[in-house]
């Protein structure tokens, strides 16, 4: 059965983003006091603004990257989330210390903050990118040697590994979860947020980078949340590593057209060509969430569906 709600402190860096806003929601509703840490460059207070109106939620708006700037959160807290990090990937291509400073070194704060406060349960976001472009499909956790081909996936594996030094160097319980896309109508980035904010800009043409064939599994936000503490509710090793996602993909030809149909069914798909988006884009992704379903977990939706019900969602937003 899954433990009791702690109702010590809980910390969470990134909470005001289109994950860990769902995260917070989550873990008040569970009558926890929600401690969230965020510079708000892409995170948003309107998302959590309602629970801090209630006080069941307080915002330190603060540079994880800054020495000390953070250790007072975690003081007396029972977990800590890490969710914070540069969510766009072709931004750190263009900007080579934007992941090494917001990621490595953000997270090297964290651990720091955590292990000076004696918090003993830790939660990370890593990414299916930490793989690189992998031979094998479903991908499993056991795959290597894990090669990233982004300067945003090398961040994330190097955080992997401060996490795991840190629990077997400190006796921490950390749990570490590899995503695949995770969608919902909150978010400020990917490829379903970039095609309406181009049909929006030029409602005529929508232009896919890559040749559309480029294939990945997404995972509702909600899900991704339920997931996080199921393993944290289940999971007892002192390094817990589990990929998210679904088991299944859909194309981002198909996305596309989901997108322009919801938008009037107007706008004409022009492909750039090549087999991928950007550099450091994994144009084929499946993640193996077999030891999940060991543990006892399963998606409710496939990637389609997530994919259809997010596009409703943000059409109706936007007035469509």
């Amino acid at each position: 059965m899954p433990s009791e709600p702690s109702r010590d402190p809980v910390v969470v860096t990134g909470g005001a983003g289109a994950i860990g806003s769902v995260l917070v929601a989550s873990l008040s509703a569970g009558g926890s006091q929600v401690r969230v840490i965020d510079n708000l460059s892409s995170g948003r207070r309107d998302s959590i603004a309602p629970l801090i109106d209630q006080k069941r939620v307080t915002l330190h708006v603060a540079d994880l990257r800054t020495q000390g700037a953070i250790d007072s959160e975690f003081r007396g807290a029972a977990s800590a989330w890490h969710l914070a990090a540069n969510p766009d990937i072709r931004r750190g291509t263009a900007d080579p210390n934007l992941d090494f400073d917001h990621g490595t070194l953000a997270s090297f704060r964290f651990l720091e903050a955590a292990r000076k406060a004696d918090v003993r349960t830790l939660f990370f976001s890593s990414s299916s990118v930490v793989y690189g472009y992998p031979k094998t499909f479903p991908t499993p956790e056991e795959y290597g040697p894990l090669l990233p081909e982004s300067l945003y996936g090398a961040s994330k594996l190097a955080s992997e590994g401060l996490f795991s030094a840190y629990a077997h160097s400190y006796g921490i319980r950390v749990n570490l979860f590899r995503f695949a896309n995770i969608i919902g109508p909150g978010m400020t980035h990917g490829v379903i947020f970039d095609f309406f904010e181009k049909l929006r800009r030029d409602p005529s043409r929508l232009e896919v980078l890559g040749d559309g064939r480029q294939s990945k599994s997404y995972l509702r936000t909600e899900e991704c949340v339920d997931a996080m503490r199921f393993v944290g509710d289940h999971a007892s090793e002192p390094v817990n590593l589990f990929n998210l996602g679904t088991h299944d993909r859909i194309a981002v030809q198909e996305i596309a057209e989901v997108i322009v149909s919801a938008c009037g069914g107007k706008g004409r798909i022009e492909y750039t060509g090549g087999d991928r988006g950007w550099t450091g884009d994994i144009p084929q992704q499946l993640l193996s969430i077999e030891r999940l379903g060991r543990l006892g977990w399963k998606p409710k939706h496939t990637s389609r569906q997530a994919v259809e019900q997010t596009v409703r969602e943000m059409a109706r937003a936007r007035g469509f």
